[in-house]
């Protein structure tokens, strides 16, 4: 039996039980997107998308799935001091609300905003889930996404009407845990309305040594004048598997931030498109990637230019050592009658090791006139030089070699606009590159 077969089989026997758990906003493209999964299968390293990662025997473990919704409520803990955020939590594909954020919760719907179970504003509120909800991700273009839409039944809703500014972080805790191998299949759907501004920190995490994979889709809708930052910063353990799909779009004069950052993990898998669909917008998009012993970490972006008058800026660095291997595939397209777009497009990489492999493709498509718009990517060992010289000023090899690689992913860090955020990750990067745990020191969830 195939891989594919297993899951068509599951699908066939429960997709009942999958659309009774589930509301109708997510049950009217379930169907569509089976067939489609069902045609195009787990995608493999025959397809140019994903000539470096191979992810179709990665689902053929016998992963257990939560399809009947069995409620599995731990104490997690994940806070990073200092950032004074609305913290909430994705336990496999369930959203969970702690008992010290419900006050919270509360105090945001009374001004309007939406925010939690996508599965419960979808029961509750299905004419505003339906009118984005795949909307942004489609059917038919991206078999993982095609599985993430028929199988997923819960995750994070946001909507945040006209005018409304969240002052403080947002704070999401995605924790992988079981006392099996599980597969979770999250879906989350982010809204901000015209001139509507907030942050979002998305944290990746594992609980336990089994191995466990995450299929998640995120899809974002960036409305006129709206400014919205998010970060994601992954941090899961050797057996883990991370599939993650941002889609955003964006509207006329908004601004849109994105932060991907991954410390340590087993297979990850991260692909990003951003549709620019309004003109004056401002786009920033930057990750880093940090492997070693015999870590896989693969990104793949798309920016489409669909309006004149636009601005992007993506920057993607990764120090690999020992074995890691890393993959970069960034796009930018221009499309016709894109004039006075400004895009720019730098990859930045670092093999440690000679038995690490990085392999990048930045491109450009460009249709339209006018432009200024540029992509380069180089791939390298460290600075001899540079590394002779702190040496020569009394400072050890292994002291010189973190200096000399916490300089080199500064700028993506820069990238973070809340200052606790940024503060702790440094320090989490600091620690990686001493060859020290990466783990938050007030997490439960890692220890």
């Amino acid at each position: 039996m195939s891989v594919e077969q297993s899951y068509i089989d599951i699908y066939k026997q429960y997709g009942e039980v999958l659309k009774k758990n589930s509301a109708a906003p997510m049950n009217e493209l379930r169907e569509k997107a089976f067939e489609s999964f069902e045609r195009l299968g787990f995608p493999t390293r025959r397809l140019e998308a994903y000539q470096y990662t191979d992810l179709k025997d990665l689902f053929g473990v016998n992963y257990g799935m939560n399809l009947n919704r069995v409620a599995l409520k731990e104490d997690f803990r994940c806070d990073v001091p200092g950032i004074n955020a609305h913290l909430f939590y994705i336990v496999n594909d369930t959203f969970y609300c702690p008992a010290e954020s419900e006050k919270a919760l509360l105090e945001l719907r009374a001004k309007g905003v939406s925010i939690g179970s996508i599965r419960e504003y979808a029961q509750s509120n299905p004419s505003l889930v339906s009118k984005y909800y795949g909307k942004a991700a489609g059917c038919g273009s991206d078999a993982l996404t095609d599985f993430n839409t028929a199988f997923a039944q819960d995750g994070f809703f946001l909507h945040i009407p006209e005018n409304v500014v969240i002052e403080k972080p947002i704070q999401l805790i995605c924790v992988m845990s079981g006392s099996v191998p599980m597969l979770g299949t999250q879906r989350n759907l982010i809204v901000l309305e015209r001139a509507a501004q907030a942050k979002l920190l998305l944290c990746a995490h594992t609980k336990g040594e089994l191995e466990q994979l995450s299929n998640r889709v995120t899809e974002v809708f960036v409305g006129e004048n709206a400014v919205y930052d998010h970060y994601k910063l992954e941090n899961t353990h050797a057996k883990s598997v991370s599939i993650a799909k941002l889609y955003a779009k964006q509207y006329t004069g908004s601004e849109l931030l994105v932060n991907d950052i991954t410390l340590h993990n087993g297979l990850t898998r991260n692909n990003i498109q951003i549709d620019i669909d309004g003109e004056h917008c401002q786009t920033t998009l930057s990750g880093m990637a940090i492997g070693d012993a015999k870590q896989h970490i693969d990104n793949a972006t798309q920016i489409n230019h669909n309006f004149p008058n636009c601005k992007s800026r993506e920057l993607y660095k990764y120090v690999l050592n020992d074995e890691a291997v890393g993959a970069f595939s960034g796009k930018v397209k221009v499309a016709k009658g894109a004039i006075k777009t400004e895009a720019y497009q730098t990859d930045r990489n670092v093999c440690m090791s000679p038995k690490a492999r990085m392999y990048t493709k930045p491109h450009l498509e460009i249709y339209a006139d006018d432009v200024k718009c540029s992509h380069g990517a180089s791939t390298g060992r460290i600075d001899e030089t540079a590394l002779f010289y702190l040496r020569s000023r009394g400072i050890s090899e292994s002291e010189a070699r973190m200096l000399l690689m916490f300089a080199f992913v500064s700028d993506v860090l820069e990238n973070i606009r809340i200052e606790a955020v940024r503060d702790k990750i440094r320090m989490l990067v600091e620690q990686r590159f001493r060859g020290e745990l990466s783990r938050c020191s007030n997490c439960g969830v890692c220890k």
